[in-house]
């Protein structure tokens, strides 16, 4: 039986590889009398991706150093970072992300058994950390908030209120999750640094904090979920893989932002204290690398060539996603991935047989609506029901837009109001007056009939697209084809909420400032 590990043993465990540690001699007090606490969250946003696995290893070298250690499903943080998990998809990407960690854990071998698994939600939305949140935005500084989140909130033109709670909600879960230490990525520094300054200020312990390169992704800048080729997915097939590492960048001698060199280090490595490089006899057969410094001194001095470093990480890689592939091959996890990670371009096919099939997609990316802002507003000079309105999109001239609103909303509300207009029906006249386009309005379902126009969130600027939840990508038709009925199958399933906001098929009608909703007209038709 191995011996437990002494406190200058765990010391090095825990450290090994880090970037930064702040609270060094805290660390080393607390090790000589008990084991430390730490967490490690993730935000449940996008799809993780194979650079989870510097993570996965610490982890491992924690447990192996005694630690308790808690991993925290961060749901509430990922809504609060600009939406980049929509609502009503946070729950199933929260399930995603427990199914698909545990699995990289375990393809690691570490023992699921000896950590604790926690959701945000199961303790942000109680009443004493929400007093704590509002006790933080009395001391907190507009300025530090903003700074705090620089590196990690995704940066706008019009930052919303939300970025600037999500560094002072990821302080007081240190608390909440009654831990010695946080590990993260380096890029989370200004964070922890706001957590040591205003924690305290609460009468909350100031925390150990310990941070990990930021591995350099396979184009050699930072791997993101939002770069296809800066990152492997953990559930690429084997082509792929091997694909994708072809295209990496490694450069003969390299090893300055060597995302391949980076991988071996911080994942390979740890895991089992040895490296093989693949080769051809003829090449020098396979050679064992028990140190990385020795590895790395090959490639610089170009003994090692990328094509063979390539290969065989390709095949230690492969070795850790298969466990992972095999898990998500049930039919469980699979729709548990679909419902998730929603594909916009993915439309049913039309069965076979079936009359007027439609080969294309109808979604709502097709449409190309924005934030208007009315300039004029006239009588028609041959209709009285019917304004016509002069909106700027954003383009040089401002549209010529005819509506049916005279009987629905006085003149004086329309003037120098933010609209929602929809551009790219094909104009047509309207008793002899051109229309441009069409101004979206929610309409009451019973009589008399009520309408109001739908309204862009505060200090939108005109030409701004609306997009809807998960279909934020697609390119919008140039025009829309009368006769494919693009809109009006859309259309069909535009509703408003109960809570006013505008919706397709319960996905949310958004900006970049937030939700286009109404002013009252609740589970409304559009």
């Amino acid at each position: 039986m191995e011996a437990a590990p002494g406190p200058q043993e765990k010391y090095h465990l825990i450290t090994r590889n880090l970037q930064e540690v702040l609270g060094e001699d805290k660390l080393m007090a607390i090790l000589k009398e008990r084991e430390l606490k730490i967490y490690w969250g993730t935000a449940t946003t996008g799809k993780p991706h194979v650079a989870y696995f510097v993570p996965m290893s610490k982890i491992a070298d924690f447990l192996k150093a005694g630690c308790e250690v808690t991993i925290l499903f961060a749901d509430l943080h990922a809504y609060l970072d600009n939406m980049k998990a929509p609502w009503e998809l946070l729950e199933l990407r929260t399930r995603y992300y427990e199914n698909v960690i545990k699995a990289m854990l375990e393809s690691i071998g570490v023992p699921l058994e000896k950590l604790k698994f926690v959701r945000g939600t199961d303790y942000q939305l109680s009443r004493e950390y929400t007093l704590d949140v509002y006790r933080l935005s009395s001391v907190v500084t507009q300025h530090d908030a903003k700074k705090a989140g620089a590196e990690v909130v995704k940066q706008v033109e019009h930052p919303l209120l939300s970025g600037l709670l999500y560094p002072g909600l990821q302080a007081l879960d240190e608390e909440y999750l009654k831990v010695d230490a946080q590990f993260g990525g380096v890029d989370q520094r200004k964070i922890f640094t706001f957590a040591e300054k205003y924690l305290p200020s609460l009468g909350y312990a100031k925390r150990i904090h310990l941070m990990n390169p930021m591995v350099p992704g396979l184009t050699g800048s930072k791997m993101s979920s939002s770069e296809e080729d800066s990152k492997i997915d953990l559930l690429d097939r084997k082509e792929d893989v091997k694909k994708k590492l072809k295209k990496a960048f490694c450069e003969p001698g390299n090893v300055e932002n060597n995302g391949v060199l980076s991988f071996i280090k911080h994942v390979l490595f740890p895991l089992k204290s040895e490296f093989v490089v693949l080769r051809e006899e003829k090449w020098g057969g396979n050679k064992t690398y028990t140190a990385y410094e020795t590895l790395e001194k090959d490639f610089a001095e170009q003994v090692v060539h990328p094509g063979d470093l390539k290969n065989s990480v390709e095949v230690a890689l492969n070795k850790l996603l298969d466990p992972i592939r095999e898990k998500f091959n049930s039919l469980e996890l699979k729709q548990l991935t679909d419902a998730a990670y929603p594909n916009p371009s993915k439309a049913k096919p039309a069965e076979k047989g079936t009359k007027n099939s439609e080969p294309e997609n109808v979604v709502p990316s097709r449409l190309d609506i924005r934030v208007g802002k009315v300039i004029s507003v006239e009588k028609h000079p041959d209709a009285d029901s019917l304004y016509v309105e002069k909106i700027d999109v954003g383009e040089p001239e401002p549209r010529t837009v005819v509506s049916g609103l005279v009987q629905f909303v006085p003149r004086e509300q329309l003037q120098d109001r933010l609209v929602v207009l929809l551009c790219n029906l094909k104009p047509q006249k309207m008793r002899g007056v051109e229309s441009q386009g069409m101004v979206l309005c929610a309409s009451s379902v019973g009589e008399p009939r009520q309408v109001e126009p739908l309204d862009p969130p505060a200090g939108c600027c005109a030409g701004e697209r609306v997009y809807v939840e998960g279909y934020e990508g697609g390119e919008p038709d140039e025009e829309l084809k009368p006769k494919k009925k693009v809109f009006e199958k859309l259309q069909a399933d535009f509703c408003v909420s109960e809570d006013c906001v505008a919706q397709w098929k319960q996905r949310n009608f958004l900006t970049k400032l937030g939700s286009v909703s109404c002013k009252s007209l609740k589970g409304g038709s559009i």
